[in-house]
């Protein structure tokens, strides 16, 4: 085995919002991958839209800068738990991995999940205590809490003895003791070169590269990323596809063309060798966790366990009144082939067909994994309905068991009583309470999944937007008993037309309206939200009727509250196992499975005469 001691791999692992991906910005600026004059937009690294919109990681990216003759690859992972997936395989192509914890907050649950998944893998730390520079910033009791974190999960003396590098990646400074000084972000460069090692393979050995992501491109189509164990692999190659999961199947193809990364792009290439981080396009049938080998010694390398899905929600074809009037692609052929491909690059989604043509479960992390997806699809002209997400339950020695997330509220202390009270109610169980900063609480919740569907948007409103909540999956637990359904029926409308002033005066006494005057609506559409439990059929299409003593104007006096705009995450947390939300690239409806009302109570009778 040799050292490729020109290269290091480094993978960036933190909680959503402690700066990961600012801190990427500064090494890539410091290192001199910009030019001089160059313009360069904040978290460059957050290409895609959603990810730029939403103000967060969604896809693992790779970048590779050059220090005192080093190439320093480097992988910007995802923080949130339900993209967990993401950091899990890429853990896989690095050697290291540089822990970032925000400096008031402190190790948080997505902290705690990818540090112990780096430990697994036996994987060298760097902890770097971010956010140095705020005002409320705490870096010294923060060290202390990331030094309790490596302790619970167990980790040896060796990787317990990590080393601590404090930074404000905004500012672009970085240094070593606490309370030190610093001008630039050299302290952490040269502790990656010191702390991170070199990776290790036989160079003469048949070439092995193992593929954790995968990319595509409209000119050369698929293009597998991954890291080269062993060997060297050169354009051209003659190479076979083996997975450890299909070990009797293997499959031959050839090497179309080799890169390897450089700054913020790609470099082409004509062979790499060992511990190069590569990217390969000119194969089609390349899937996550497939291993190049070369032909004369076939052996799949091993992949991490994906951890499994929590969420299951079905995507159905359309078929309301307003069905293929506003999407590109409407069809069953279409749905299916989009969610299945959807597969090639997400290895924590799952697709299954189902007996109806028309219908496909699809299960996910959460229901931010979930929601991303049905946007993704939305915006490329798809159209489609989706159903309210459900918890996948387990049944092990006849024992029924579900999964239960572990919740970390940060609140200030007069909304306490009804934030527990709240989740109390959905069985949730106060595992601790502790004094956070300033006059802010720290409660800790094991809450079975199915509590937190529809909780997110009653958070909020509880804590008026002070509160702030983060969680993460725990395991499965036996079943913790019923829940209680969402405390509002819904506002559905009468019958199909256009929405007008005097028809939403009269249905805005009955609650809260989804839509504004002159929206297109059907029968069996949901519009508002009752005040009360139980639906309510409204005429919202309803106009006045007009007479000789009309005055002129009358409907000027009619005075409407604005919609609540419902957004897709608060649309799936609003809709009830009766209900869907009907999905186009322009528009987000929630309407009835059933529209027509009697089928409708018809279909309630049967149900309530069944239990």
């Amino acid at each position: 085995m040799v050292e490729a001691e020109s290269i290091r791999n480094v993978a960036i692992i933190a909680h959503v919002d402690h700066g990961k991906t600012t801190l990427v910005d500064e090494l890539l600026k410091q290192s001199g991958a910009f030019r001089q004059n160059q313009v360069v937009r904040e978290r460059v690294m957050d290409s895609n839209d959603l990810e730029r919109e939403r103000g967060i990681t969604i896809l693992a990216k790779n970048t590779a800068i050059f220090y005192k003759g080093v190439k320093i690859n480097i992988v910007d992972t995802p923080g949130h738990a339900d993209f967990g997936g993401e950091v899990e395989r890429v853990l896989k192509m690095v050697n290291g991995v540089i822990l970032v914890v925000d400096a008031f907050e402190g190790p948080m649950p997505q902290t705690r999940f990818v540090l112990k998944n780096a430990l697994d893998l036996n994987l060298p730390v760097i902890v770097c205590i971010n956010k140095v520079d705020r005002p409320d910033s705490r870096p010294k009791d923060v060290t202390d809490e990331v030094l309790e974190l490596f302790m619970d999960l167990e980790a040896s003396d060796e990787q317990i003895d990590a080393p601590f590098v404090y930074a404000s990646a905004k500012k672009g400074i970085a240094f070593v003791e606490l309370g030190g000084d610093g001008d630039s972000m050299e302290p952490l460069f040269d502790c990656i070169i010191e702390s991170i090692p070199a990776p290790q393979g036989d160079p003469d050995a048949s070439f092995q590269v193992l593929i954790t992501t995968i990319d595509y491109n409209d000119y050369v189509g698929r293009i597998g990323v991954g890291k080269v164990e062993n060997g060297v692999i050169s354009v051209n190659a003659e190479t076979a596809l083996v997975n450890m999961h299909e070990p009797g199947k293997l499959r031959k193809a050839k090497i179309g063309k080799l890169y390897e990364f450089e700054g913020l792009g790609r470099v082409e290439v004509e062979k790499a060798s060992v511990g190069s981080i590569v990217a390969i396009s000119g194969i089609e049938e390349l899937k996550i966790g497939d291993t190049l080998c070369g032909i004369a010694n076939p052996v799949p390398l091993p992949f991490n366990k994906i951890s499994e899905p929590t969420l299951i929600m079905n995507f159905l074809v359309n078929d309301s009144p307003m069905a293929g009037t506003e999407g590109k692609f409407v069809t069953s052929r279409h749905l299916r082939e989009r969610l299945f491909r959807e597969l090639n690059t997400d290895v924590s989604l799952r697709v299954e067909d189902t007996e109806a043509t028309e219908i496909f479960k699809v299960s996910g992390r959460g229901e931010l994994h979930l929601s991303i997806l049905i946007e993704s699809m939305r915006r490329e002209g798809y159209e489609f309905q989706v159903s309210k997400p459900e918890v996948i339950f387990r049944h092990e020695d006849g024992v029924v068991l579900e999964p239960i997330e572990t919740v970390v509220i940060d609140v200030p202390e007069e909304f306490n009583g009804v934030v527990i009270e709240k989740l109390g109610s959905r069985r949730g169980e106060l595992t601790a309470m502790t004094p956070a900063q300033g006059n802010t609480t720290r409660l800790m919740f094991d809450i079975p999944a199915r509590g937190l569907i529809g909780y997110r948007s009653d958070f909020l409103t509880d804590t008026k937007g002070n509160g702030v909540m983060n969680s993460i999956f725990k395991g499965f637990e036996p079943y913790k008993g019923e829940i209680s359904q969402r405390s509002q029926g819904s506002l559905i409308a009468y019958e199909s037309g256009e929405a007008v002033p005097y028809g939403l005066f009269n249905a805005q006494e009955r609650g809260d309206l989804f839509i504004g005057s002159g929206e297109k609506v059907y029968t069996g559409m949901i519009v508002g939200r009752n005040a009360r439990l139980g639906d309510i059929e409204v005429n919202v299409c309803k106009r006045k009727q007009l007479t000789n003593m009309r005055a002129a104007g009358s409907d000027d006096s009619l005075k409407l509250s604005p919609p609540i705009l419902m957004s897709l995450e608060q649309a799936l947390e609003f809709i009830n196992d009766d209900e869907l939300v009907e999905v186009t690239p322009s528009h987000l409806r929630m309407r009835k499975k059933i529209l027509d009302s009697t089928k409708r109570m018809r279909a309630n009778r049967a149900k309530a005469a069944q239990a």
